[in-house]
């Protein structure tokens, strides 16, 4: 039976950079996107200019309007039905809370680093909150363990993790990652969104090249 879970993302960034359109699409393609992912808050002038990718109505579906303005949500949230994700809650989320809720927002970027608590804007709706646990996740680990365990019903600390990969892309050169990602299963690899990788690698030659 098709889940009739939805996952938001209030947008809280001035623009969709590249690794911001990268977890995005691996969302869309983690959830089934379309009518199951929404991007919310986008500002006009942002919402006009998207990635050709995130255009198409079947990968996400996008307004300039807050959460709560999404048809039905305010009285989904009077009746308890939605869930905030938020690092500030006291409660973790746990694969029992699928009967509780409806839908599952995430505010702004959850992988800041250090954290900027933008959830917190989103509180004032009296969503019910939920944490996943106590390490920093970016955006698409973040849906992809909740994905895990509304729907897959895993526990939050039996799903395997990968804490701040390093990636070494010579003897020279190397990027740490400061988050928490899900443990692929076959390569014991961080799951990240493909081309991430590149794009991370690209960033740290730059970075290189200014101190040449």
């Amino acid at each position: 039976m098709e889940s009739s879970k939805k996952y938001v993302v209030e947008h809280m960034e001035d623009g969709i950079f590249p690794w911001v359109k990268l977890e995005y699409l691996a969302v869309s393609r983690d959830v089934g996107g379309g009518s199951k992912f929404f991007l919310t808050s986008l500002k006009p002038e942002l919402y006009a200019s998207l990635p050709v990718e995130l255009q198409d109505s079947r990968v996400v579906t996008t307004t300039t309007e807050e959460v709560i303005m999404l048809p039905g949500l305010q009285q989904l949230a009077n009746q308890g039905r939605v869930c905030l994700l938020d690092p500030g809650a006291e409660v973790d989320l746990s694969p029992g809370d699928a009967v509780n809720f409806d839908y599952y927002v995430f505010g702004g970027i959850l992988g800041d680093d250090p954290p900027r608590d933008r959830t917190g804007e989103l509180r004032r709706y009296g969503f019910q909150g939920r944490r996943l646990g106590v390490k920093q996740m970016t955006t698409d680990t973040a849906i992809r363990v909740t994905k895990m365990i509304i729907e897959d019903q895993l526990k939050l600390n039996d799903i395997e993790y990968v804490d701040t990969p390093e990636f070494r892309w010579n003897k020279h050169e190397s990027t740490e990652m400061p988050f928490r990602y899900v443990k692929d299963k076959l390569t014991g690899d961080p799951v990240m969104p493909e081309g991430m990788r590149e794009l991370i690698r690209n960033d740290a030659n730059k970075s290189f090249d200014d101190f040449m």
